[in-house]
């Protein structure tokens, strides 16, 4: 297994990525265009919440969308096969270990699965050795360390810490963000260039309120309440403290922000 995937498989964490792919389609694929013709490797496509937009985004693509769990592509090959997208070829596998050969693509897509391994560097090599030379490598991740919420909570920063704390013990990295740049310059990429993506909430912005700071960063928080608590890195009161500045800060006067971090490389 090439890591843990902390937030699970349920299905509120289903509806909570393919809310997330919505609000952040601008920020996640602005770069990943592919030239027609090519074939293009998405590495841990989970229930194709990010499949749909790049292959609707790029049908002239053939894309090998490949994920370690089952069930997840099950999700993801009824979502593709319901829109009669046809440019996509899902397979199960492990990211450290592909099923492919040398240099068989022309390009290659990764988004929010780096942090869940426990040896990114090993999926970045594999991932370059099937990317031709000159094929261009598209990442985006995100990073716990840059929450920032009004009003300003520590039982906010509190519990995201707990949140952080246990993807590590889970053999993640959920502050993977900042370190995608020299994790690229590592694994033997070019051209490595890698720039934050700012999402930010207030009540101008009711669509990101909803769909941002609710929809996608407090539903993902509120989906590790379980495994906080088992561990012991909370208390139930700290917790319900940590939700509850999210909530205010989505409430008449509150912001939200938080900084994405969009990639790309060249094998």
């Amino acid at each position: 297994m090439a890591g843990v995937y902390v937030h699970g498989y349920s299905a509120e964490e289903s509806e909570r990525l393919n809310a997330q792919a919505g609000i952040l389609s601008g920020f996640i694929h602005a770069n990943a265009i592919f030239a027609p013709g090519s074939k293009v490797l998405e590495a841990g496509c989970g229930v194709g919440a990010q499949t749909i937009q790049l292959a609707q985004r790029n049908p002239e693509v053939s894309f090998v969308s490949i994920d370690y769990s089952a069930d997840s592509l099950a999700v993801a090959r009824g979502r593709a096969d319901a829109l009669g997208l046809s440019n996509v070829e899902f397979q199960c596998a492990d990211i450290q270990a592909l099923p492919f050969a040398d240099a068989e693509f022309d390009g290659a897509f990764l988004c929010f699965v780096l942090e869940h391994l426990a040896a990114p560097e090993r999926a970045l090599a594999e991932i370059r050795r099937v990317m031709r030379f000159g094929a261009r490598l598209c990442a985006f991740e995100g990073d716990h360390g840059t929450v920032l919420p009004h009003p300003d909570d520590p039982a906010i920063h509190h519990m995201v810490w707990a949140i952080a704390k246990l993807q590590s013990l889970e053999g993640g990295d959920a502050r993977l963000g900042r370190k995608l740049c020299p994790l690229l310059v590592r694994a033997e990429f070019r051209n490595v260039t890698v720039e934050p993506c700012v999402a930010y909430a207030d009540a101008t912005r009711p669509r990101w309120v909803e769909e941002f700071t609710l929809a996608t960063i407090t539903e993902m928080f509120a989906l590790q309440e379980t495994g906080v608590l088992a561990r012991g890195l909370l208390t139930e009161p700290e917790w319900r403290a940590g939700m509850q500045g999210m909530h205010r800060a989505a409430e008449a006067g509150g912001t939200f922000a938080y900084t994405f971090f969009r990639g790309t490389a060249e094998r």
